[in-house]
């Protein structure tokens, strides 16, 4: 297994397939976009299968995470997924996506086995939505969202980030469109990952204030026990169920202690935490001709390295070096 020096068994492999993307979100990447990681320097599609199943075969991964950049991008993303899913044992298989393209790819991406989608979605206003992404794609979002719930790949997730005075007035809207359509909804609080380090605490809208936000509104009951354990979200039973409405908290309500999630980056490279400043190149290994079981090796090295928690209150915090576009949410 993957065990760190704290005890902690990482479980949950997310792995990056692309950092390019065809939004341009404010919290991630400036309006004229990144340099893009040179081909030569990604995986290929045999190279992520191979890894995922280093993962799921010796090292006890159960489920696989693909992300981005914008995962839908990649050209190979319904045959990683097929291949991912036929490996023994099965993992669960999710993909997060902005939903741009998932009008065409939801129905091939369910029959290739994956299981359920996570759709980004911060306004449900088109003005705001183009200041926000720098692209009026509105419209792409949600019908990618309608593919997903018709193609079966449920339930539908949304991801939120809300901002202080860009969106922060859609939380209410947003819940309310989602609980009509049977979508999940996850807000974010906005963690300190843009390519431009302009990330603010105080513009920040906190858990607190969500739940604020929504309590005049609806009758939230918190979903369980009180310790959510590695699960990033505490959940809450809305006006009564079974609808829920999650709110994760990463920067103000840390789930450090019993994280189980271990990162794969586009170009190979392992990451103990999405604000880890360290890494472990498994790619370079693997192209010089190592075995399976010395990249297992390898791996249970690198995240037996990883850190207590990401740090992000400690005054020596220092933002990594890489934003959320190369590293994969």
């Amino acid at each position: 297994m993957l065990i760190d020096g704290f005890g902690r068994v990482a479980t949950d492999l997310r792995v990056s397939l692309t950092d390019k993307c065809n939004l341009r979100c404010t919290y991630c990447m400036p309006a004229e976009g990144l340099d893009w990681l040179p081909k030569p320097q990604l995986l290929t599609d045999d190279e992520v299968v191979r890894l995922v199943r280093v993962g799921v075969e010796l090292l006890g991964i159960q489920e696989v995470r693909y992300t981005g950049g914008e995962p839908l991008l990649r050209r190979g993303l319904v045959d990683i997924v097929r291949r991912t899913t036929a490996l023994t044992p099965r993992p669960q298989v999710s993909l997060t996506t902005n939903g741009l393209g998932l009008a065409k790819l939801a129905a091939p991406l369910h029959e290739a086995g994956l299981d359920r989608v996570n759709v980004s979605l911060d306004t449900l206003d088109r003005d705001t939505f183009q200041k926000l992404s720098h692209r009026d794609r509105l419209a792409d979002v949600l019908t990618g969202l309608t593919a997903a719930a018709d193609a079966g790949l449920v339930p539908v997730k949304v991801n939120t980030v809300l901002m202080r005075g860009i969106n922060d007035a859609d939380a209410v809207p947003l819940l309310a469109y989602c609980l009509e359509r049977g979508y999940e909804l996850r807000f974010i609080e906005q963690m300190p990952l843009d390519a431009q380090h302009g990330w603010r605490r105080d513009d920040m809208i906190t858990a607190d204030e969500i739940l604020d936000m929504l309590s005049p509104v609806y009758d939230l009951v918190p979903d369980g026990p009180s310790v959510r354990g590695s699960a990033p979200a505490e959940t809450f039973v809305v006006d009564g169920g079974p609808a829920r409405v999650g709110i994760i908290g990463s920067v103000t309500r840390p789930f450090c202690g019993a994280c189980d999630r271990v990162r794969l980056t586009a170009d190979g490279q392992i990451r103990n935490c999405l604000f880890a400043r360290e890494e472990s190149n498994l790619r370079d290994v693997m192209r010089a001709g190592i075995s399976d079981a010395e990249l297992a090796d390898r791996w249970r090295a690198a995240v037996a390295g990883k850190r207590a928690g990401h740090g992000i209150d400690d005054p020596s915090f220092l933002q990594p070096a890489r934003p959320m576009s190369a590293i994969g949410g």
